[in-house]
């Protein structure tokens, strides 16, 4: 991905996970809930209610071992059911749900049936609830909700599912009115919404929930799970806080265990599974992570035997297949994953969840055929996915995208860009893919598709299934590439083409590794093959990187990983990235970075897979790096070190300052800017100059050379802000008005000077028609049809003021082309805008002289 990261916004908890944590509610017994429920007579469970919220379960059950009122044996039950002790919690259960089928007890027992796979006995316990309780109470409203939501979990058809969700938002709603502080509330929406995969509503509920009460363990966990994808940090933090509270929360193990899979911390994601399976050993939703890093690392029989067991716990437990499918697609692996979610179905088809993420999972191998059945089959019975709403409100308007095919190439645009783009995108897409293939010695299997979107939030949701994605500009998933096309941000926010060269090199990567390359290695070689792909590429992030080393912040090897799902590390992660490439291609090779692919490739991690492609270790290969930083960074972090000053210094200051410190950048910047407010333009060049010197790959406002391209023209020195202006684009290839200033002050130079200068600006903004219209001419000079002809098109597709003298324009290079039908047309079309004009009167005679010889 450019920019930032692109994971499947999915989390990966089964139906117990995601509704057992809510069950604190009625332990807690707060006054404020009604008062109904303030004045229920005394019971043992008041002085164990914290116990339990602390994950001290068999200290629960210990202190209510001879209590026998209904609370007690409910929250017994409850502590049961966490230590995995199942049928014990049932048997305690099952007499109080048949007595007081609207009690605690009740629901309890149904979401026990729910989470053991018995539907069929856990709906019956459920609308035996909902039917006969005819709620008053904050509490009983909330035990109605808690029982719609669930019931809406179990619906068969749409309209039921509909109807028992509208029914939980209501109960909730009124709960929350009469218990307006109780975090209880809160925390039921936040579950009714993840449920059904609306994680904006959700992360609103449970950070609700939170306000309220920051130690809530189910609200922690619930919001680390919505935070998870966007968010990872405060995730982590989240969890490590319901950790805090609760050391034996089993859903806050299995999310850590979930996000260490992220990072690719197996043996970290091991422990955390282990300690939930202390906790409960006959958790299926723990042990379907364990089997899942039995895939990641490829131990089949482990896989095997392990699958066979949570099938032997739970016959019709398809979720299982649906988590790994959600890890594989979270390494990359789209192809199997689709395969694994089809098994999930195959085994549990009321899985709504698994049609969606089957969905999803296909439109990332580029089915969208496949995808759009798989997306509507789930929307159909959940219409309050927020992701597979948006996925198929987006595959709506891709129907209506033009198709462009290039051999292995197809590119999707949309209408009101294609007949621009598929001039600009088309080839370029094609050198890349070429160029990457040849260099990497790889036949790339596709068809790649590509698909370029002018709205971001149409690029984010074909990723995610949500809008956002602030910081990306392009993602890739192995055989489809999508991307922000140039209208997607304003003229030199953007540059599409570095973005596009970025992710058709991760098709090379993954191809390379059968998917399986970490994250720092393909994004690092993508981002060094930007620099590859062209000089002005990828420069970037030079002076922030130095800055960073200077204040010690350069990410460790071992944990780089990691730095890309943190939104404040993640441009530092990619940068560092790529330079850990270009030293182990200064180092041992091209063909051992190959080698290392490869390795991936066959299911080998970092360690062994380092070892043998250059037979080192990380560790020698941190030293090495560390030295590289040494010697490439030094002087830039000297050069960028600002002075101490107390005070703002006068200019005969600065003159002294700077004649102090010659290799100073921020002296030299400054002390240019306070001469040009002096006046001195001669004198305030002379230091941007020298800063220029200092530190070449400065960009933006802290490029010397755009100050020096000001004073030059504010001089009319022409000469010296052409100098100065391509300096710049050297650096800043995405400076649209660097270029735009640049264009009229070459006009009188040499062919190469303006056709590079009208290139940068096409390059950045390809809807720029007069640039194109003078490489058309240049190209036409030189004699170079196709180039002529591709300019001449794409002049034309813009709709130019003169369409006439565009026309002929490309009947001209059509005809040089040696394509003179083509230049017939044009010059008939010309004729029909302006029948007398002269020059589309002498195109037309070349054509009928040229057919006559």
């Amino acid at each position: 991905m450019s920019v930032a990261g692109t994971r499947s916004a999915l989390f990966s908890f089964g139906s117990y996970n995601r509704w057992r944590g809510s069950a604190v509610v009625m332990l807690m017994l707060l006054a404020a809930v009604t008062s109904p429920a303030a004045q229920a007579p005394p019971s043992p469970a008041d002085g164990v209610a914290r116990a339990y919220r602390e994950g001290r379960y068999d200290e629960v059950q210990g202190a209510l071992k001879n209590a026998t009122d209904p609370r007690s044996v409910t929250l017994k039950a409850r502590a049961a059911v966490a230590l995995g002790r199942y049928a014990e919690a049932e048997k305690m259960l099952t007499p109080l749900a048949s007595s007081a089928p609207t009690s605690d007890a009740a629901l309890e027992l149904g979401l026990l049936q729910f989470e053991l796979g018995r539907r069929a006995e856990a709906r019956t316990t459920l609308i035996r609830l909902a039917d006969t309780l005819k709620p008053r109470t904050a509490a009983e409203y909330l035990r109605f909700g808690r029982a719609s939501g669930a019931l809406a979990e179990l619906a068969q058809e749409a309209p039921e599912r509909k109807a028992a969700f509208e029914d939980a938002k209501t109960a909730l709603i009124e709960a929350g009115q009469l218990a307006p502080k109780d975090a209880e509330v809160e925390v039921a929406f936040g579950q009714i919404f993840l449920d059904a995969n609306n994680a904006p509503e959700a992360a609103k509920s449970f950070q609700a929930a939170l306000e309220l009460d920051g130690d809530h363990p189910v609200a922690l966990v619930g919001f680390g799970s919505v935070a998870r994808d966007r968010n990872p940090p405060a995730a982590r933090e989240a969890v490590a806080h319901a950790l805090k509270i609760n050391p034996n929360y089993e859903s806050a193990h299995l999310l850590t265990a979930d996000m260490a899979l992220d990072d690719r911390r197996r043996q970290d994601a091991k422990d955390s599974i282990a300690r939930a399976l202390k906790v409960n050993p006959d958790s299926v939703a723990a042990r379907s992570l364990d089997v899942t890093i039995a895939f990641l690392e490829g131990r089949q029989d482990d896989y095997a035997r392990g699958i066979k067991e949570i099938l032997t716990l739970r016959p019709n437990y398809g979720e299982v297949y649906r988590v790994v499918g959600d890890h594989a697609a979270r390494n990359y692996r789209f192809d199997e994953a689709a395969q694994l979610v089809k098994q999930a179905i195959a085994l549990d088809p009321e899985n709504t969840r698994a049609n969606a993420d089957l969905g999803l999972h296909l439109l990332r191998t580029g089915d969208e055929v496949a995808g759009r059945q798989a997306l509507e089959r789930s929307f159909s019975r959940n219409e309050y996915d927020d992701v597979t709403f948006n996925l198929l409100d987006l595959l709506d308007r891709l129907d209506k995208f033009d198709v462009v095919r290039d051999g292995n190439i197809v590119m999707k645009f949309d209408p009101l860009e294609a007949a621009v783009m598929k001039e600009q995108a088309v080839p370029f897409a094609r050198e890349a893919l070429d160029t990457l293939a040849k260099r990497w010695n790889l036949e790339i299997k596709g068809p790649i598709l590509i698909e370029m979107f002018p709205k971001h939030d149409d690029f984010a949701v074909r990723n995610l299934g949500l809008p956002g994605m602030i910081g990306a500009l392009g993602a890739c998933f192995g055989r489809v590439v999508t991307l922000d096309s140039p209208k997607a941000r304003p003229p030199g926010e953007y540059n599409w083409q570095p973005t596009l060269w970025h992710e058709l090199a991760h098709v090379v990567t993954l191809q390379l590794s059968n998917n399986r390359v970490p994250r720092w290695l393909t994004e690092g070689i993508s981002v060094w093959e930007e620099r590859r792909g062209r000089p002005e590429w990828g420069k970037e992030m030079e002076v922030t990187f130095a800055r960073a080393m200077d204040q010690g912040k350069v990410i460790k090897l071992s944990v780089l990983n990691e730095g890309f799902s943190d939104p404040e590390m993640i441009s530092l992660a990619y940068h560092q990235a790529s330079l850990v490439v270009e030293h182990l291609v200064a180092i041992y090779g091209e063909a051992s970075l190959t080698k290392l692919l490869q390795a991936y490739g066959r299911g080998l991690e970092t360690d062994a897979a380092i070892k043998e492609a250059f037979n080192t270790t990380l560790d020698e290969i941190q030293k090495g790096f560390d030295a590289k930083l040494e010697r490439d960074y030094r002087s830039l972090i000297t050069a960028l070190k600002p002075p101490t000053v107390k005070t703002p210094p006068s200019l005969e200051q600065l003159r002294t300052l700077a004649s102090d410190n010659p290799g100073n950048f921020p002296v030299q910047m400054s002390l240019g800017k306070a001469l040009a407010d002096a006046g001195d333009v001669p004198a305030a060049i002379a230091a941007f100059e020298k800063a220029a010197a200092l530190v070449p790959s400065a960009t933006g406002d802290d490029n010397p050379n755009k100050m020096i391209a000001r004073l030059a023209l504010k001089e009319k020195n022409n000469a010296r802000a052409i100098t100065a202006l391509e300096d710049v684009l050297k650096v800043d290839h995405a400076d649209v008005e660097a270029a735009r200033t640049l264009i009229p002050l070459v006009a009188g130079s040499p062919p190469a000077r303006i056709e590079n200068a009208n290139q940068r600006l096409v390059d950045v903004d390809p809807f720029e028609a007069s640039s194109h219209a003078v490489l058309g001419r240049l190209a036409m000079q030189r004699k170079d049809a196709p180039a002529a002809v591709k300019a001449f098109r794409t002049v034309l597709a813009i709709n130019p003021p003169d369409r006439a003298a565009s026309l002929v324009d490309l009947g001209e290079a059509y005809l040089l082309a040696k394509r003179p039908t083509d230049a017939k047309v044009q010059a008939l079309a010309a004729l029909e805008l302006a029948p007398s004009y002269e020059r589309a009167q002498d195109l037309l005679l070349n054509v009928v002289d040229g057919s006559s010889r």
